[in-house]
């Protein structure tokens, strides 16, 4: 996993024993509440932004489009969650990722939350064990830790 603080990872750490990973505990436990909403339009699929009024104990809340497959707000939470971690001191105005989570960030910094996600969703232990269990094909891992065939895909290093 990215190289995070101790405190944080033990949270996520506590989520990525059973599949899947529940990522609205893990920003829960990390003081963000999680919105889904119908005014988010496309190409916009989530954010993460301060809110005083509706937001967790860390005062950020995360908004998720309500319209989009569950595979996609789990990993566009997951996404959110990684901007948290990463790169909250430039959320202040809060962060919109689109639907190729692409925000006003770098590349690098846009990158940097893709692969934390991906280590929150698809941890390289759970994916073994679930291998370990029988689930062997992308479809079967993708539908067990409620990911994309896409997603599951990149992560195992299989060309899409």
């Amino acid at each position: 996993m990215t190289k995070i603080p101790k405190s944080i990872g033990q949270v996520i750490e506590k989520y990525q024993r059973n599949a899947p990973v529940n990522v609205v505990g893990i920003a829960n436990d990390l003081g963000i509440n999680v919105w889904e909403r119908q005014s988010l339009v496309p190409p916009v699929s989530g954010m993460i932004c301060p809110d005083k009024i509706n937001g967790g104990e860390s005062g950020f809340s995360i908004i998720v489009r309500k319209g989009d497959p569950l595979a996609r707000k789990r990993f566009t939470v997951a996404h959110e969650i990684a901007h948290f971690i990463l790169h909250r001191d430039k959320a202040s105005d809060g962060i919109t990722d689109d639907a190729m989570y692409r925000s006003g960030l770098s590349s690098k910094e846009e990158t940097e939350a893709n692969r934390l996600a991906a280590d929150i969703l698809m941890p390289y232990t759970l994916v073994q064990n679930l291998v370990n269990e029988g689930f062997k094909s992308v479809p079967q891992l993708a539908g067990k830790l409620g990911v994309s065939q896409t997603a599951m895909s990149i992560r195992l290093n299989i060309p899409t």
